[in-house]
C-alpha cells in the first residue's frame, strides 16, 4: 500500500476511536445527570402510626425515613409503658420499603403477632406490639413523580 492510504486509514482509524469515546463520555454523563434527577427527587411516602396504650389511643403522622419507638422522651414516637425499653424498635424506609426493626429490646417486638428477630417490611394494616402498646401502621400511597414537561399554547 502507499504511503497515503495507510495515513487516512490511520487518521480514519483514531477518528472513528475518539468519536467512541466521546460517545461512550456522553451516555455516562447523561446517566450520572438521570440518575441525580431520580435521586433529588425522591419522596419519603408518609406513614401514620395508630398507638393505643392505656385505654386512649393517640394518631401520629410522619414525613421522615427514620421513625424510633420507645420510652425515652427523645423518641418519635414516645411509649408510656414499663415494659417498652427506651428505645424498643425503630420504622426505616429504605428500598422503596418500610421496614421494622427491634433494638435489642428486653420484651422484644411483635409483628402481627409474630416476634421479628430481623428486619422485616411492613405494610399498610400492620400491627406492631411493644409490650402491653399497640401500635396501627397506615401507609400513605407512593407517589410517582414525573419530570417536568414544557407545556405548549394552545392556538386560539
Amino acid at each position: 500500500m502507499s504511503g497515503p492510504i495507510v495515513l487516512a486509514l490511520r487518521f480514519v482509524t483514531a477518528l472513528a476511536l475518539y468519536g467512541f469515546l466521546g460517545w461512550i463520555l456522553y451516555y455516562l454523563y447523561r446517566e450520572v445527570q438521570r440518575q441525580s434527577y431520580t435521586l433529588a427527587n425522591r419522596r419519603v411516602p408518609g406513614i401514620s402510626i395508630m398507638v393505643r396504650q392505656g385505654g386512649g389511643a393517640t394518631l401520629k403522622h410522619f414525613a421522615q425515613p427514620e421513625i424510633t419507638l420507645g420510652r425515652d422522651p427523645g423518641c418519635d414516637v414516645p411509649l408510656v409503658d414499663d415494659t417498652v425499653s427506651a428505645r424498643h424498635a425503630q420504622l426505616v424506609y429504605h428500598h422503596g420499603q418500610w421496614w421494622l426493626e427491634d433494638l435489642a429490646s428486653t420484651n422484644g417486638t411483635l409483628l402481627n403477632e409474630a416476634v421479628i428477630t430481623m428486619p422485616t417490611v411492613i405494610t399498610s394494616g400492620d400491627e406492631i406490639r411493644c409490650g402491653a402498646t399497640r401500635l396501627s401502621i397506615s401507609l400513605s400511597e407512593n407517589v410517582i413523580i414525573e419530570p417536568t414537561q414544557k407545556l405548549e399554547k394552545k392556538k386560539s
